[in-house]
Parts: structure tokens; C-alpha cells; sequence
């Protein structure tokens, strides 16, 4: 399909990642190639490089007021992706206010326990309060990994690997996440499957055989391209299919810049 003449906009919500390799980089990047227009605003500050992340800090500017400003290019086919946030609770409620007002057309938020590598910011308690101030006005996708979906749900993590869909989903659901995309990648076994919830139904999207090695910035760019995609008509199903094909299909594309670190998808990969 064709990008429009006028492109959509994607409001990336998230942390700002020196490197490149994840955060609002990552997600101007991935969405640029999609030709979708992004527009980023920082809800949380990072020390990091492709070996890991050594500070996480709130913002040095209030991202409401940011989001606010931003508000007459907000109108017609956008949407908003919600990425790392380390904002107090009223902030996230503020913010989450703010996006209600403003009204987006798709809505994705990725929750994020720590970076791949080195320090984290948030425990489950603190995730299932960020669940409760951004899930209140409906309409949001959720992408957790299976990780991120236990901590918010108040699992063991010993029970992260054996417990059920249901489980796993349900507290993000009576939140009122209009959907769980359940990331398959941390389940144990040689193949990797994504399950796509919502209240009256579980659906298994296709397997594929998991891929060696490690790349950085992979749930960014997952969350990304199904928000572009989203916003260049695919449906939520199909988005989900196509961003994970595009991501496996760009895995042997990928460098560490300068040779260090974990390898990162190069430009223009996907």
C-alpha cells in the first residue's frame, strides 16, 4: 500500500536513548520507514549504550505541557505510542488525560520493567498503577513480553513460564486494555508465537522458529511498526502479523556501531 499524500502522525511517547538502538530514536526511525511522520516527546531521560543502561531519570521538561503544544498538528489520522516512563503517578495521570482530551486514532503502549541490559525503573506494583492512570479511557493495546505481563499481574517469577494466557492478560483487560499482544519471545522452546487477547477471545498469530542472538530495541520497534502500519490501514490483527514478519525478516541486518555492544537494526532494514 502506498504512503498518503499526507502523511499520519505517530506521538512517541517514551525514553530517550543516546545510542540509537531503542527508545524515541528507534521509534522515529522504524516509523520514518513506513512513511509515517513521527513526533517524540521524552517522558523519561537515560545514561546508555548498546552495552546497557546505567541511569533512568524523569525529564528535564514537563512532557504534558510538550504534548500540549504539540496539540494543533494532533488532528485528523494520528496516533500515540507509549513507551519507557518514569513520571510520577500524577504525572501519568495528567498525561493520560491530556492523550483522552486529544483523542488519538490508535493507541499502543509498550510497558517497559527495565532495558535490555544494566539498570531498570519500574516493579510490577509501579507498572499495574501506570496500567490504572493510562488504561482508564479504553482504546489502548497493550504489548507486554511475558515478563512485563507477570509483574503487572503480581506473579512469581517462577511462575512466569508456566502461566496461562488468561492469567496473564486478564489484569491488563479489567484495566481496560482493549487488546494484549502478548510477546512470545521470552517463553521457553526453539519457536516463537505471539497471542493476540482480548476480552472474548485468545488467538494464537503464526509461529516461527526463534532466531539466534540478541537485538536491541526489538519491543520499541515491534510496538512502532504496528503503529505505523495501524495508521496506513492495517487492522490490529494484521499489523501485529506484518511488524513481526518485518522484524524477523530484517534479524541478519544488524550492526553494533563501532563494534560494540548488542547488534541494533540497521537503517532501513525493516
Amino acid at each position: 500500500m502506498p504512503p498518503p499524500s499526507t502523511p499520519p502522525v505517530a506521538l512517541c511517547l517514551g525514553g530517550m536513548d543516546p545510542s540509537g538502538g531503542a527508545g524515541l530514536t528507534r521509534d522515529a526511525v522504524t516509523l520514518a520507514g513506513l512513511g509515517v511522520h513521527a513526533m517524540t516527546v521524552s517522558t523519561a531521560e537515560t545514561m546508555q549504550n548498546g552495552l546497557g543502561c546505567q541511569a533512568i531519570s524523569a525529564p528535564s521538561m514537563d512532557p504534558v505541557s510538550r504534548i500540549e503544544n504539540l496539540g494543533p498538528h494532533l488532528s485528523g489520522l494520528w496516533g500515540v505510542k507509549l513507551g519507557l516512563c518514569a513520571l510520577k503517578p500524577e504525572a501519568v495521570k495528567r498525561l493520560a488525560a491530556t492523550l483522552d482530551a486529544l483523542r488519538p486514532k490508535v493507541r499502543i503502549w509498550d510497558p517497559i520493567l527495565a532495558p535490555s541490559a544494566g539498570v531498570g525503573l519500574h516493579d510490577g506494583a509501579e507498572l499495574r498503577e501506570l496500567a490504572r492512570a493510562i488504561l482508564r479511557g479504553g482504546a489502548w493495546v497493550v504489548s507486554p513480553n511475558r515478563g512485563e505481563a507477570a509483574a503487572i499481574a503480581g506473579l512469581a517469577p517462577d511462575q512466569i513460564r508456566v502461566a496461562s494466557a488468561e492469567a496473564l492478560s486478564r489484569p491488563l483487560l479489567e484495566l481496560g486494555a482493549s487488546a494484549v499482544w502478548l510477546k512470545g519471545g521470552h517463553a521457553s522452546g526453539d519457536t516463537v508465537q505471539d497471542l493476540w487477547i482480548t476480552p472474548t477471545r485468545v488467538e494464537a498469530l503464526p509461529a516461527a522458529p526463534r532466531l539466534p542472538g540478541q537485538r536491541r530495541g526489538t519491543g520499541c520497534t515491534l510496538a512502532s511498526l504496528w503503529l505505523g502500519l495501524r495508521l496506513l490501514g492495517r487492522s490490529d490483527h494484521d499489523a501485529a502479523i506484518e511488524a513481526a514478519d518485518r522484524l524477523r525478516a530484517a534479524w541478519g541486518h544488524a550492526f553494533a556501531p563501532g563494534g560494540a555492544g548488542h547488534p541494533l537494526f540497521a537503517p532501513g532494514a525493516l
